[in-house]
């Protein structure tokens, strides 16, 4: 019997969750599957590193609510718990998820540094018509237009609008189209949205909880994984059909070419969210990197042959859809212990909170600790993130996105009104732009 190889361009998760289905489901030998990675490690934006003392990065976290993602929740049945291999990763999240159920007691605050009242989501009737005609306008008739295009001013000073947009990263110059889906996507969250019930956490981060588990199953199964490996271009056979003859990369920085076989499937997964990111410190701010390898391949590719997408409709408008966040390092729990006075939120359940009236629409989440599998018990950390970093801040007179870590936490600390506890938290954060 002959076999067919195939190559998935890039170790994220959705080219990991591939090949397990190849694996699972289709019974196809994991020695025949190759994936190719430029970075150091596999899971792309679902990553988490660092240590104690030289501090932790993350990247953020999904929401792995139980109605919106089955086919996740499918695959994590099969892959065995790390710490539990008598558990699926799906057992052990839902047992942990139990244990720590998300529950947010103040998932907006203003200005004052007060938890704000969410009981109503602040519509008026402009606000809800506009809602119900975009959900039945169907989307050929959405054109490009803009969520700003759609609702009026009100609708953006809504309740609902600094809770959905903060949830899913909405800006009000992004798409309709893609508000739309993300409406019908998540419509159990409606009900949901103020305290994130719908939310499911993993034990510790998704590297973790997800990626290490999924990883350590695809190498049982013989999967190939080459890392430090980029994909640099792909030519075609001549014709209608999309056949991949010939694969360029550079391996350890040395241009390689490898032929395709017959019936050979290459998968590409093009773009990537995150990929412009760059670390910044405690003492200097971040650099935004322009585009990287993945799009630089889409865009060869696509100017190579017709019917592989626009990418300039993603990538040429860095300013509309950059964002920031960032991670504190605390060596020991006085920001914990005063979030969870304040917040009235019960510690580790993993809680979103906006600060609605910020300039930089910023928000903090506080995950169970420890929130990586080798953080020392009198250590905690916590992640946040900015949807406009080029806004202007409310105690610091600059753009997030041109601010060192300790020029964030001191904004953070002020909406909060925590400022006194400046020295006393003793972060070692790293910020980057994503």
């Amino acid at each position: 019997m002959f076999l067919n190889l195939r190559y998935r361009f890039g170790g994220g998760i959705a080219s990991l969750a591939g090949a397990a289905f190849l694996v699972r489901d289709c019974d196809f030998p994991g020695q025949h599957i190759h994936v190719l990675e430029e970075m150091k490690v596999l899971g792309g934006s679902n990553d988490g590193a660092g240590d104690g003392e030289r501090g932790y990065v993350i990247r953020g976290g999904r929401m792995l609510n139980d109605e919106t993602y089955e086919n996740t929740w499918d695959l994590l049945r099969s892959i065995p718990s790390l710490d539990h291999p008598e558990l699926s990763v799906r057992d052990e999240i839902i047992a942990f998820d139990t244990a720590h159920p998300t529950h947010s007691n103040a998932r907006l605050v203003n200005r004052d540094g007060q938890v704000a009242d969410v009981t109503s989501m602040g519509f008026d009737m402009a606000d809800r018509l506009a809602m119900v005609k975009l959900i039945m306008t169907p989307e050929e008739n959405l054109g490009t237009a803009r969520i700003n295009d759609w609702f009026g001013s009100h609708f953006f000073k809504t309740n609902f609008c600094y809770m959905w947009a903060t949830t899913f990263a909405f800006q009000p110059w992004h798409s309709a189209v893609e508000f739309k889906r993300y409406m019908l996507r998540f419509m159990d969250e409606f009900p949901r949205v103020h305290t994130l019930e719908g939310v499911t956490r993993t034990p510790y981060n998704q590297y973790d909880s997800v990626i290490l588990p999924l990883q350590k199953y695809l190498e049982g199964h013989g999967v190939d994984f080459s890392l430090k490996c980029t994909v640099t271009d792909l030519d075609f056979r001549e014709g209608d059909e999309i056949t991949v003859t010939r694969m360029h990369y550079l391996k350890d920085g040395e241009p390689r070419v490898l032929d395709l076989g017959e019936g050979d499937l290459v998968i590409v997964t093009n773009g990537s969210m995150t990929e412009g990111y760059s670390l910044g410190s405690m003492n200097t701010p971040p650099k935004l990197n322009g585009k990287g390898s993945s799009w630089q391949l889409w865009e060869r590719i696509a100017a190579k042959k017709p019917g592989l997408g626009r990418p300039s409709v993603f990538a040429d408008h860095i300013d509309e859809s950059k964002w920031e966040s960032f991670t504190v390092t605390c060596q020991g729990s006085r920001f914990f212990d005063r979030m969870e006075a304040f917040s009235r939120n019960k510690a580790g359940t993993g809680a979103l909170v906006t600060f609605k009236d910020s300039s930089w629409f910023m928000s903090i989440v506080l995950a169970h600790q420890p929130h990586f599998r080798n953080q020392p018990e009198h250590v905690k950390v916590f992640w946040g993130y900015g949807l406009f970093p080029d806004g202007i801040g409310d105690y610091v007179p600059k753009k997030m996105s041109e601010c060192t870590g300790e020029e964030i936490l001191t904004e953070l600390l002020h909406h909060l009104h925590f400022q006194e506890d400046m020295e006393a938290i003793s972060p070692s954060p790293t910020v980057f732009h994503v």
